[in-house]
């Protein structure tokens, strides 16, 4: 497959690749199968709505590495990947909900003939795509093998950023600043919270210029009153209330790079607790933003946070953010780096995070979050530009 119908430079996967086989050196891998699509798409390009059947990427010690797949998704691969024909196999359908055969036979035979079949093979045990009936058939067709736990080797190679990566990134951001400002400029008392949504996803995917929206990870949350206390929630028919706050949390997203921006909304004049939380909540931003340099920590980021969020007497049991950047569904984080007390993560250039620190008490909640993106000198830089405040309407 051309390079040029990839979303980068061929020099970019080569050093991803390097980066990646350096980590299976030092794991004592032979051969890597990767399942977790963010992690296919990081090494090949691969992207397709597909991960909801068996699927997978094989990367040895050399060559490129090898797209596996169901055979009708192998005209994707075709049109996604940077690697030729050669490296797109795949497995008939015949094989796909069967109760007698297992995609994993067909990937073990192809090991088998590639000469792994009794080799350390690493796997990703801990992702939503490796099954445990997966596991079984494939360590029950290779007994000889010895299966070593790779569930986040990618992940770790894909922390910090190259420049084209920030550069989607900030494509993304833009497109979650359009669909805050249209939260913003939409919501109201009497506005039933779908349709509401409606018009975010219509923002979300139009984008702006270039920049178009691609479907992000994570769907649009937005619980409002007493349902914003709890940090998952999405909408349902209701309409939006006087006296409630509701906070959206979203994320625009182009080719797969996101960037988070949660804001929330109080419509009428809230309670003093509320506006007290919000402000301490911001400056916990502004100081965890401030030691968010490189050479500091992750867990200075929860420190900063949580010394601000202390003097209101907030006591914030939860992390504050993670690493971000490229995934999937159902999660737009990296499952690396956690912004908390106790993550000594040591911060780079070009490492990205979404900062969230969400407030779901008792019987209320808001959020006002941020992407950064670490820089060479100084704090760390959001990638958004949206006052980080409550917003009121009254």
């Amino acid at each position: 497959m051309p390079i040029q119908n990839a979303p980068f430079e061929q020099a970019e996967y080569d050093r991803r690749i390097a980066l990646t086989r350096k980590a299976m050196v030092e794991a004592g891998i032979e051969v890597l199968f990767v399942t977790n699509p963010s992690n296919q798409n990081w090494l090949t390009g691969y992207d397709g709505w597909s991960f909801y059947v068996h699927q997978g990427v094989i990367l040895t010690h050399d060559g490129p590495p090898i797209w596996w797949g169901r055979m009708q998704d192998a005209n994707g691969a075709r049109r996604t990947v940077w690697m030729e024909d050669e490296q797109i196999i795949y497995y008939a359908d015949r094989y796909i909900q069967a109760t007698d055969i297992h995609p994993m036979e067909d990937l073990a035979s192809h090991l088998r003939i590639m000469g792994y079949g009794d080799k350390r093979i690493g796997i990703e045990m801990e992702t939503y795509f490796f099954t445990a009936k997966a596991f079984a058939v494939l360590a029950d067709t290779l007994p000889e093998a010895t299966f070593i736990d790779a569930s986040t080797l990618v992940n770790w190679q894909r922390l910090i950023k190259s420049d084209a990566e920030i550069g989607f990134m900030r494509r993304a951001a833009r497109i979650s600043e359009l669909v805050i400002e249209r939260a913003i400029e939409l919501a109201e008392p009497g506005m039933r919270k779908h349709d509401l949504v409606g018009e975010l996803f219509k923002t979300s995917v139009q984008g702006e210029a270039d920049s178009w929206g691609d479907y992000p990870a994570i769907v649009p949350l937005l619980p409002s009153g007493e349902d914003a206390s709890a940090p998952h929630l999405t909408w349902n028919g209701e309409a939006l209330k006087s006296g409630e706050a509701t906070f959206i949390e979203q994320s625009g997203c182009y080719r797969r790079y996101h960037a988070p921006l949660c804001r929330t909304i109080f419509f009428g004049k809230p309670p003093t607790h509320f506006s007290d939380a919000s402000e301490a909540l911001t400056e916990g931003l502004n100081a965890g933003i401030e030691v968010a340099r490189a050479g500091n920590r992750a867990c200075d980021i929860a420190r900063a946070l949580d010394a601000e969020l202390h003097k209101v007497g907030i006591e914030r049991p939860n992390r504050c953010g993670y690493a971000v950047g490229l995934s999937y569904p159902p999660d737009w984080g990296e499952h690396t780096v956690s912004l908390r007390a106790s993550d000594e993560t040591v911060l780079e250039p070009g490492m990205t995070f979404h900062f969230m620190p969400g407030l779901w008490m008792d019987d209320w909640g808001l959020e006002t979050t941020e992407t950064i993106v670490i820089r060479e000198d100084g704090p760390a830089e959001p990638l958004c530009n949206i006052p980080r405040q409550l917003f009121i309407k009254d």
